[in-house]
């Protein structure tokens, strides 16, 4: 392989990880939700920050799955549609990011580990197959709009802004999945499943507070 075709798709994949972790996220769309909402108490606000900072770190480590598999896929409209697909996720990056802004918070502080994480993961779905990679995705995204379903249930009633932003995050990532299905992602054996439940159960659970 000639070294120009080595090197460009690493150049690339280490710029999307600077932009991803470092770079502040932009929105092609507005900010869901009204930015006046009622007041929040001391302790609803750092419980709706902490929820928010979760779903920011899930957003990293979603766009360095979809990063890892894209560096890996084998078929060019598979690397075309992660690529896409991470695009336009890029929103909730923002979304998050304004959001804990405004409750005067911050990101999380292990997001660079959470990156490489999972772009490493990324890879190793990838490296099974096309199908595969994408059946990862769909997986990835039904056990994401669990985890938005469930903080639903945790955001403070009054907090409507947090809770319109995780509503439109969680419809998209339904309709990634749905798509990843579409173009031909298989099912994953049920120990695979419970392992990514496990691996993002100690990212939630370590983003809620670092």
């Amino acid at each position: 392989m000639e070294p120009d075709r080595l090197l460009d798709p690493l150049i690339g994949a280490f710029d999307r990880a600077l932009r991803a972790v470092f770079a502040p996220a932009h929105a092609k769309r507005p900010v869901p939700g009204s930015s006046e909402v009622p007041e929040l108490s001391e302790p609803e606000r750092r419980h709706s920050a902490a929820l928010m900072r979760v779903n920011h770190a899930g957003e990293v480590a979603a766009q360095a799955l979809y990063h890892g598999q894209a560096f890996a896929a084998r078929a060019g409209s598979t690397h075309d549609f992660l690529v896409k697909a991470a695009h336009e996720e890029s929103d909730h990056l923002a979304w998050c990011e304004t959001r804990l802004a405004e409750l005067g918070s911050r990101p999380s502080l292990l997001n660079p580990l959470w990156y490489a994480g999972s772009f490493t993961i990324g890879v190793l779905a990838a490296a099974l197959g096309d199908r595969a990679s994408l059946g990862f995705v769909a997986e990835t995204e039904r056990q994401v709009e669990g985890h938005l379903s469930s903080h639903l249930d945790r955001l403070p009633a009054v907090d409507t802004r947090s809770r319109a932003i995780v509503e439109a995050m969680r419809t998209d990532e339904l309709a990634h999945g749905a798509q990843a299905l579409a173009a031909g992602g298989a099912g994953l054996p049920a120990p695979v499943r419970t392992l990514m439940r496990y691996v993002s159960g100690v990212m939630t659970g370590t983003a809620y507070w670092v």
